[in-house]
């Protein structure tokens, strides 16, 4: 009696053994690794070492004024971010600014995404002209409207509401997180509807006739089907540009210069390490502010993981 017969006779299935890796496989696994194996050193080499320096730099003392007290310090560098009141602020700062950004682009981006799903004449030269402002460096944006849109002499803004009868208002001054807030919306706007048009472009088009058909309106129509199926692109969009808004500088550095509740993480990074000449401390800062990113990267990667490769719907 064989083996398999006394496994069969007595009902226990036979161990099945992993399939077998044929060479022709393993020599194009061990090219793919080849391919990829440089860009992964480069890019260990600009990410990571640079990142292990700063981590390094963090557990020391190193401030520009007394170079000769440079030592190792522990954590204390650490103890005084979290004991200094700039960083809860800033904290809330960036969370306040960010957040709004974010879901004010989103909410317009959705707005514009709709319109230019539809078809009518010169489509294509509105589409390129509603991407500009996201191809405009961030500098140049924000002295655009620090100069021409927002000043309170000669602004734009200021100029249409003399006009209408109101007064002239110093936006820099008097309300500088409402300032920053315009600046990044108007910036990131076109990137959350690029991504939102290609949802709606993505929607089958035969559904939408037959719910046509069977009598729903367009309100409902974009409620229950148009809606639902955004919902992926719209996670996709929220963290993604959250992820960049998060690292926005030059807006706060050129219009508010931190000033009005407007001294965000990366600009307080700045201010310790070019202003205030504290290596050590801009380096712990450097570091929280990686470790806050890395948790939302995170979860975005995670998102597109999920919609780009497995192919979930949720």
């Amino acid at each position: 009696m064989t083996t398999a017969s006394i496994v069969a006779d007595i009902g226990v299935e036979e161990p099945q053994l992993p399939p077998k890796i044929a060479p022709t496989d393993r020599r194009k696994a061990r090219q793919a690794r080849a391919l990829v194996l440089p860009a992964l050193i480069v890019s260990i080499v600009l990410t990571q070492i640079p990142f292990i320096a700063t981590i390094v730099v963090s557990f020391t003392t190193w401030n520009q004024l007394r170079p000769e007290d440079t030592g190792f310090a522990g954590f204390d560098n650490y103890l005084t971010v979290f004991a200094n009141g700039d960083f809860l602020s800033s904290l809330w700062a960036t969370v306040l600014i960010t957040g709004s950004s974010v879901i004010l682009s989103l909410l317009i981006g959705l707005g514009f995404a709709l319109l230019l799903d539809r078809r009518f004449l010169g489509q294509g030269i509105a589409r390129t002209l509603m991407i500009t402002p996201f191809l405009v460096m961030p500098a140049a944006a924000s002295l655009i409207w620090k100069f021409l849109m927002l000043d309170v002499n000669n602004g734009m803004v200021n100029v249409a509401l003399n006009a209408v009868g109101l007064p002239s208002v110093a936006w820099n001054t008097d309300l500088p997180p409402v300032t920053i807030i315009v600046v990044m919306t108007w910036q990131f706007t076109p990137f959350m509807m690029l991504i939102l048009l290609a949802g709606l472009q993505s929607q089958s088009k035969e559904v939408l006739e037959a719910a046509s058909v069977d009598g729903a309106g367009k309100i409902r129509t974009f409620q229950h089907m148009t809606l639902p199926h955004l919902r992926q692109y719209i996670e996709i969009a929220t963290l993604l540009g959250g992820i960049m808004l998060l690292q926005m500088f030059d807006p706060i550095a050129i219009m508010t210069k931190g000033t009005g509740g407007t001294k965000t993480l990366p600009y307080l990074l700045y201010e310790r390490a070019f202003i205030g000449l504290d290596i050590g401390q801009a380096a712990a800062f450097g570091v929280i502010t990686v470790v806050i990113t890395l948790a939302v990267a995170s979860i975005a990667l995670r998102s597109l993981f999920k919609v780009f490769v497995e192919g979930k719907v949720r």
